[in-house]
């Protein structure tokens, strides 16, 4: 009993090598547990001062010799150093484990103070090295990663050197100035434009001539007074203190892979130096593209990253800037938003972030996911239920089911009230910004001029009560008389309407102006209370100051025209009997003119916006029955001559001074637009660019979303028609792709109007956005059926999976779906290349039939289709037949058919072989090479004594011809010679 637990305990006699559990403790359980030593849970070798490696999984130690398998050595581990004597990954100590490292002492005290510089180090040695970092402790030295499986980890033959002379020169690019040549070495010297590492080079120049440095040390001190900082003293003191003599680094190879770094701004980047790897055959890798991870936040963003590279590469014909994904910007000229005397290296690459998202971050600048779906989805939602137009339309050998929105003024009032429901509930949403407020705030004022200015009444419908004024007492009184409303009366209700309208959307103003006023100047106070068409408010503040009159003259505002021209009938007398308006209060004089109906001459030195003065123009100056057009129309010609503030948007009317300077282009507002729509009874209009731009309603240039949404439901009233809006279109389908909703984009082409000048706009793009963001669309289920749902020809989808998966090297997908899209030949030549071997290989023959047989039907679409999957079918159909398979097609009788077919056969392998050329992997042309073997022994074996020896040596020289084994060939050579001396012997004879 005791010899066999002896045998079942792991061997280990090297010092200072341990387990965990011991061995001690492996015999006690193997005797109390038999068995246990084959499925020892996390097992753990070490090496006390080195470090040790600790297994997930159950290990089988039974008799293993721990000091022949695994050796630590200083910052490094090996395990299986015999690669015969390797177990398959899995098994042994050959699978995926923790390792964990001790630096030594003198590599932590050289990077006191530096701890960042040294996890960076070590996680591009862990990565090169496909492990994966999981932690460093200064304290103690431990480097800790994870490995998959074994073979050699750790520090390479130059690591421990370059960690420890990382820090020999301090350059640094942001902070210094290149005020002579020598300060900016590292950027412009002539290892640099030979692509080599600067840094390293002086390190070579350091230590192959010293007394020389010394030199340039003290002639650089002299010429500029100023002294680079340098870890080591002087290059003969570090000469001195090397114990052994300074090993000579290995020359780096040339600059075989460009490495951007980190994404800090601090930071000049790196280049990666590819170095010699002794013992170690290359590879050929499969290049993965250029990846960004941009964790930076927008609206534009500064530099994601700086880094050094070759000025004539990136300063030449073939580059300017570089579009990316989702608005990556790549570029190397100075930053975006930089001031004009910003200094840049010619060699600084910029990256920069379009911020296409600024709609769906909060106020700590994070993007929330409800607020994606209130924003955008929800709109949506709503927009695709509502009626829509639908029209199949014919580009070439496809259709696409066009759309568009069908609505009419009846139930635009609905519509709109739905849209403000939205987004309202999308002001709900906690932790928005009070820009974002601002914003929202402005769609659902939006929204209701909509509905006051454009939308019909029906014939019996109730009218809402507007509010107090003297025209929404009379449409109250309509409302109580009779639900039948007077046509004549429907523009007085919508002038009462766009009044209410006013009066809220300039309540924010007066609320505000009030707050800043003293209670003492209560006639300022009625005064901007006019401004805002709050009547009652003014008369009972008046009344409340003992000023009955002016209040029996408020209570009478902005109704009869004949109560305005006494008004101003007396002002005149009072100015031509020569009254000395010194003893009467500015402001009271102020609130004469303006229930005189002189605005102007109530506003003199008072500045008010632009909704409020067209209230009072409304309000005080025009006749209470002008009509809404005319009103507009009035203010229009003040605007023009000057006379009237701008109507500027919201985002500037109640920002900062600063924002209101900027708008050098006069960007007007939605609501004005709006207005000048209702004054014309025309359609097409040449202000239409500019209204649905996105600076005529948010501050954000690059939010288009509620913008795209009032164009569709004006369009669809009859209020505009237009054919040049896809600047529009595109903005927003950029908003949605960058935030992966790649089917709501599509959905959002599918409702541009047709143009004869592009016939083909709709097909482009819908498939640009197919091929670009596969792999977005096709990783959620939802969102493919929903682009299938709207009609997308599934044959587009199945050719973006194909490229996409071809692209990914999953060569098994990609042909499934070039076949699904009927792209025969590029399903053909994936399989030839790089499929068919690897079936044939894992005898997987009915599916290589499968394919084969479903291409076959396509074959005159198909280029060197006998020389591709023919070749498959001709095998399986050859092979049957030698076999005798009654099922066989072709029956073959006779040696000589035989014969014959395989001649043909071989004659076909052979050309293959020589069409295809270097496109064929060896392991397809080992397949060719197994049926030409499996071919000619079935031929061969087919000889029998009744075949002629002519017949007979012709079946041995097909052999001869196919493209086999050479051990093969001689075996029938072979055969073939004793064949005919066989003949020859019955000659003889």
């Amino acid at each position: 009993m005791m010899t066999v637990t002896e045998a079942s305990v792991p061997i280990l006699n090297s010092p200072g090598y341990y387990t965990k559990p011991s061995l001690k403790e492996l015999v006690a359980r193997e005797l109390v547990e038999p068995g246990y030593c084959g499925r020892v849970p996390d097992f753990t070798v070490g090496r006390f001062g080195y470090g040790y490696v600790r297994y997930f999984t159950e290990t089988d130690v039974r008799g293993l010799h721990i000091d022949e398998v695994v050796n630590f050595h200083r910052h490094e581990i090996v395990v299986y150093s015999d690669e015969n004597d390797k177990p398959a990954v899995g098994q042994g100590l050959n699978k995926a484990a923790e390792v964990v490292l001790v630096l030594d002492s003198e590599i932590l005290k050289s990077k006191e103070g530096k701890e960042g510089v040294l996890v960076n180090k070590l996680k591009q040695i862990t990565e090169r090295q496909e492990a994966q970092f999981v932690s460093f402790d200064l304290a103690t030295g431990e480097w800790k990663f994870l490995v998959k499986h074994f073979s050699r980890f750790g520090f390479g033959d130059d690591d421990e050197e370059d960690i420890v002379m990382d820090d020999a020169e301090i350059y640094d690019v942001e902070k210094e100035s290149p005020s002579n040549a020598s300060e900016v070495e590292l950027s412009h010297s002539l290892p640099s434009h030979l692509r080599l590492d600067p840094v390293k080079m002086k390190e070579m120049k350091l230590l192959m001539f010293p007394d020389e440095e010394e030199v340039e040390d003290l002639s650089s001190k002299s010429s500029s007074g100023k002294q680079y900082v340098r870890p080591l003293q002087s290059s003969a003191q570090a000469i001195n203190h090397r114990s052994t003599p300074p090993v000579a680094r290995k020359t780096p190879f040339p600059l075989l892979e460009y490495k951007h770094g980190n994404f800090d701004t601090k930071s000049p980047g790196g280049i990666l130096m590819v170095q010699q790897q002794k013992g170690m055959p290359p590879r050929t890798i499969k290049s993965q593209g250029f990846k960004l991870d941009l964790k930076h936040e927008t609206p534009v963003s500064g530099n994601y990253a700086r880094n050094i590279v070759d000025a004539g590469l990136f300063m030449g014909k073939s580059f300017r800037v570089g579009w990316g994904p989702n608005g990556i910007l790549v570029h190397s000229g100075a930053p975006v938003g930089s001031s004009g005397n910003h200094k840049m290296l010619s060699s600084v690459v910029n990256l920069e972030k379009v911020a296409f998202d600024n709609l769906v971050r909060d106020e700590n600048k994070k993007v929330s996911k409800e607020l994606i779906d209130h924003a955008l989805v929800s709109p949506l939602n709503f927009h695709k239920g509502i009626n829509h137009v639908m029209k199949e339309v014919e580009f070439g050998s496809c259709k696409l089911t066009l759309q568009k929105l069908e609505a009419n003024r009846t139930t635009l009032s609905e519509i709109s009230q739905q849209y403000c429901d939205l987004i309202e509930r999308q002001l709900s949403v906690p932790g928005l910004s009070s820009s974002s407020r601002l914003g929202l705030t402005h769609q659902v004022m939006t929204w209701e001029i909509i509905r006051v200015l454009f939308s019909d009444r029906e014939q019996k419908a109730q009218v809402e009560s507007l509010g107090a004024d003297n025209e929404e007492d009379m449409m109250q009184d309509m409302k109580e008389n009779s639900l039948d409303v007077d046509q004549e009366a429907l523009p007085l209700m919508r002038r009462a309407e766009f009044s209410y309208w006013l009066r809220e959307s300039v309540s924010y103003h007066v609320q505000n102006q009030i707050s800043s006023l003293d209670d003492s100047h209560h006639l300022q106070h009625i005064f901007v209370l006019l401004t805002g068409r709050q009547l009652d408010e003014a008369v009972q503040l008046a009344v409340a100051k003992g000023d009955v009159r002016l209040a029996c003259l408020l209570s009478q505002a902005g109704g009869s025209t004949v109560n305005r021209s006494d008004i101003a009938r007396q002002l005149d007398i009072w100015r031509n009997k020569g009254l000395d308006f010194s003893f009467i209060e500015k402001d009271r004089l102020r609130l004469y003119e303006l229930l005189a109906g002189n605005i102007h001459g109530a506003l003199h030195d008072v500045k008010i916006d632009w909704r409020r003065f067209l209230g009072l123009l409304m309000w005080y100056k025009l006749p209470p029955n002008t009509s809404l057009p005319i009103a507009f129309q009035t203010y229009k010609h003040f605007l023009d001559e000057g006379t009237a503030p701008y109507p500027v948007p919201l985002f500037i009317d109640e920002g900062t001074s600063d924002e209101a300077i900027n708008n050098t282009d006069k960007h007007f507002d939605i609501s004005f637009y709006l207005m000048l729509l209702h004054a014309n009874e025309k359609t097409e209009f040449s202000f239409l660019k500019a209204m649905f731009s996105a600076f005529a309603s948010t501050p954000d240039p690059l939010d288009y979303h509620m913008i795209w949404h009032q164009r569709a439901v004006l369009e669809a009233v009859g209020v505009i028609n237009s054919n040049d809006l896809h600047i529009l279109d595109m903005a927003f389908v950029s908003q949605l792709l960058c935030l992966g909703k790649c089917h709501w984009a599509i959905y959002v082409i599918l409702h541009l109007p047709l143009r004869e000048d592009y016939p083909y706009l709709h097909v482009n793009l819908i498939r640009e956005i197919l091929f670009q963001y596969c792999e977005t669309w096709s990783s959620d289920e939802s969102q493919q059926q929903f682009i299938e749902d709207l009609g997308i020809p599934t044959d587009w989808m199945h050719e973006a999976l194909a490229i996409y998966y071809n692209y990914n090297g999953n060569h098994s997908k990609a042909l499934e779906q070039f076949l699904q899209c009927a792209n025969w030949q590029k399903a053909h030549t994936i399989f030839i290349t790089s499929v068919a071997h690897r079936l044939f290989l894992k005898a997987k023959h009915a599916e290589i039939w499968r394919i084969a047989t479903s291409m076959e039907d396509h074959k005159s679409e198909i280029e060197n289709w006998e020389l591709g999957a023919g070749i498959y079918i001709s095998f399986y159909l050859m092979r049957n037949s030698l076999q005798g398979d009654a099922d066989a097609m072709t029956e073959l009788d006779s040696l000589q058919s035989k014969n014959a077919a395989c001649q043909g056969f071989v004659s076909q392998l052979n050309e293959s072989l020589a069409v295809w050329g270097c496109r064929l992997p060896v392991d397809a042309r080992v397949v060719y090479s197994k049926m030409a073997g499996e071919i000619c022994d079935l031929l061969l074996s087919a000889i029998d004594e009744g075949a002629t020896r002519d017949e007979q040596l012709n079946c041995f020289d097909t052999a001869f011809g196919a493209p086999i084994p050479e051990d093969l060939r001689s075996g029938h050579l072979q055969d073939a010679v004793s064949l005919f001396t066989s003949f020859l012997t019955e000659i003889a004879t």
